[in-house]
């Protein structure tokens, strides 16, 4: 059993695709408080793509996707208030906290949400934790008749993991929020 498959023993969400794993409360009311406090002064921008604007706001830290570009590039140091919830990520997936490289802090306003997609291949696990309000976390895969689907209900203070199949053979994305969602993501960089 690899570390990953370890470390989640038990808490693979039942019904969900291989390699995604699921805690709710991963935080407290109080932490998720703290940190919807600290995350409110970060400078986001609207989510770029190819020219086009995003109704998402998002802040990097550690490394950034440009896709204008279609690079990688390095962002600012992810924020010392961060790293508590880094190491615990970490722990849930079975890595070391610095293996997560990139952060990613998204603000959904009403309307919002992320259309269907893979993490580019230069990342590999993708933690992510929702904050202030629910969302349906959307997974789908080409099968020879269309696409197997399956949603996921995320509450608040809910965290996930994807690793392996759900990872690299799903696309996901977030339906429209109705209410103002926060979402901290980790990604650790692939290795060449």
């Amino acid at each position: 059993m690899s570390r990953t498959a370890a470390a989640h023993q038990g808490s693979l969400f039942s019904g969900g695709p291989p390699g995604l794993f699921v805690r709710e409360d991963f935080v407290t009311a109080s932490e998720e408080a703290e940190l919807l406090a600290r995350t409110e002064h970060l400078p986001f921008r609207p989510f770029e793509f190819q020219g086009w604007l995003g109704k998402r706001e998002t802040v990097s830290f550690g490394w950034r996707y440009d896709f204008n570009h279609a690079r990688v590039e390095r962002a600012p140091p992810i924020p010392d208030f961060l790293l508590p919830l880094r190491a615990r990520a970490a722990e849930f997936a079975g890595l070391e906290p610095e293996a997560f490289e990139q952060g990613l802090v998204i603000r959904y306003d009403v309307g919002a949400g992320i259309g269907w997609h893979r993490d580019r291949p230069v990342f590999e696990q993708v933690f992510g934790l929702s904050l202030s309000s629910a969302c349906t976390l959307r997974f789908r895969r080409r099968v020879a008749r269309g696409f197997e689907r399956y949603p996921l209900h995320l509450v608040p203070r809910s965290a996930y993991l994807l690793t392996g199949e759900v990872r690299h053979e799903w696309e996901h994305g977030i339906a429209p929020v109705d209410q103002r969602r926060f979402s901290i993501t980790f990604r650790s960089r692939a290795t060449a």
